[in-house]
C-alpha cells in the first residue's frame, strides 16, 4: 500500500512501507519532496534496505536522488539503515540529535545495547548497521529550521520515548512527522498504544514533548509505526492516558511478589487481553508485534525503577 498526502505546492510527503520482515505497515519512511530536493524521514533498518529501494525505483528514484535523511532518532528500526545508505550515497546529509551523533558515528554501543534486547534475532530483525562518516553528521540541538526546497522544517527537541528524539514540523503542510514521540497507531485505526522500550523512558520528561507538539497545532501526525494520524490533540491525550496506565500496570506487575519473568508475562497478557478490546482480531496480531510489550515493560519497569531511587 502506497499513501499519498499532498498540499499545494511547497512539499510532497509520501508514506513508503519498509514491510518489515514480511509485515506491511509496521515502519514507514516519509519521503519528502520540493523542487528537486528530497529527503527521507527516519529510513528504516538496515533489513528493510531492498524493500526501500524497490519502494524509490516505483516513483522513479534511486538512493542516489536523496540528498538527506532526516532521524527523530537513533533506534534500528528507524534509523539503521544510515549508514548503508550513506555508503550507497556519500552526499547524503544525516541530521541527528547530538546525544545520538556519536552511536551514529560508532554504533557499537548501541548494537552491544541491542543484542541484549534481541539476543537471538538481532540480524533477522534489523539487518547490518554501518557506521556514518562524520562529515555526513549534521547535528541537531532542537530550535534549528531546515530550508528543503520551497519549504522549511522545524526542529524540535521531544524528547521521553529516547533522550536523543527530535521532531521536525512542516508548518506550510500542517505535518508532524513525531517518530515514536507519540506512540504506536496503524493509519485507519484509531487505537494508540506505548512503546516504550529501554533505557531512556522518562514520563515527566515526556510530559513537555507532548506540549511542544501541540502548542504547534499541527494538523496531523505522522509516525513511523504506522502513517498519518488526524485530530493530534485527541491523539495525544488518548496516547498520554495509555502511557501512564501502562506504567500504573507495570509496577503492579512488579508489586505481585512474582520474580521479573512472571511480572513480565503478566503484563504482558494484561496489554494485549487491553489491545484486544479495541481493535478487530485480525489486527490484534499485528498490533501485538509492533508494540514490542516484552520492552515496553522493561522501559517501564527501569524508569520506575530509577523514580523511585532518586525519590530515596
Amino acid at each position: 500500500m502506497h499513501l499519498r498526502y499532498t498540499a499545494l505546492l511547497m512539499l510532497t510527503i509520501t508514506t513508503l512501507d519498509n514491510n518489515w520482515i514480511g509485515h506491511p505497515r509496521s515502519i514507514a519512511a516519509a519521503l519528502l519532496e520540493s523542487e528537486g530536493h528530497r529527503a527521507l524521514v527516519d529510513p528504516g533498518p538496515g533489513s528493510t534496505l531492498e524493500t526501500l529501494r524497490q519502494q524509490l525505483r516505483e516513483r522513479h528514484l534511486a538512493v542516489s536522488d536523496l540528498d538527506a535523511l532526516l532521524l527523530t532518532h537513533i533506534h534500528l528500526d528507524h534509523a539503521g539503515a544510515s549508514g548503508a545508505l550513506v555508503r550507497e550515497n556519500p552526499r547524503l546529509a544525516v541530521y541527528v540529535h547530538k546525544r545520538g551523533a556519536p552511536h551514529m558515528a560508532d554504533p557499537s554501543k548501541l548494537l552491544a545495547s541491542a543484542l541484549r534486547l534481541w539476543p537471538n534475532e538481532l540480524q533477522q530483525l534489523f539487518g547490518e548497521t554501518l557506521p556514518v562518516p562524520a562529515e555526513n553528521l549534521r547535528i541537531l540541538e532542537g530550535g534549528e529550521t531546515l530550508a528543503f526546497g520551497a519549504g522549511k522544517l522545524e526542529v524540535v527537541y521531544t524528547p521521553g520515548h529516547a533522550s536523543h528524539h527530535v521532531s521536525y514540523f512542516d508548518h506550510d503542510e500542517g505535518v508532524a512527522f513525531v517518530g515514536d514521540t507519540a506512540g504506536v497507531r496503524i493509519e485507519g485505526h484509531a487505537y494508540v498504544m506505548p512503546a516504550t522500550p529501554p533505557p531512556d523512558i522518562d514520563l515527566e520528561i515526556w510530559e513537555n514533548s507532548f506540549s511542544a507538539i501541540l502548542e504547534r497545532k499541527p494538523a496531523r501526525l505522522f509516525l513511523t509505526h504506522f502513517g498519518f494520524s488526524g485530530n493530534p490533540a485527541e491523539h495525544v491525550l488518548l496516547f498520554r492516558e495509555r502511557l501512564h496506565k501502562w506504567a500504573e500496570m507495570a509496577g503492579k506487575s512488579m508489586r505481585s511478589g512474582s520474580d521479573q519473568s512472571a511480572a513480565m508475562a503478566s503484563f504482558m497478557a494484561a496489554t494485549r487481553a487491553e489491545i484486544a478490546e479495541y481493535l478487530p482480531a485480525e489486527e490484534v496480531e499485528h498490533y501485538v508485534f509492533n508494540a514490542g510489550l516484552n520492552l515496553s515493560f522493561l522501559g517501564l519497569v527501569r524508569y520506575l525503577r530509577k523514580r523511585a531511587a532518586a525519590a530515596s
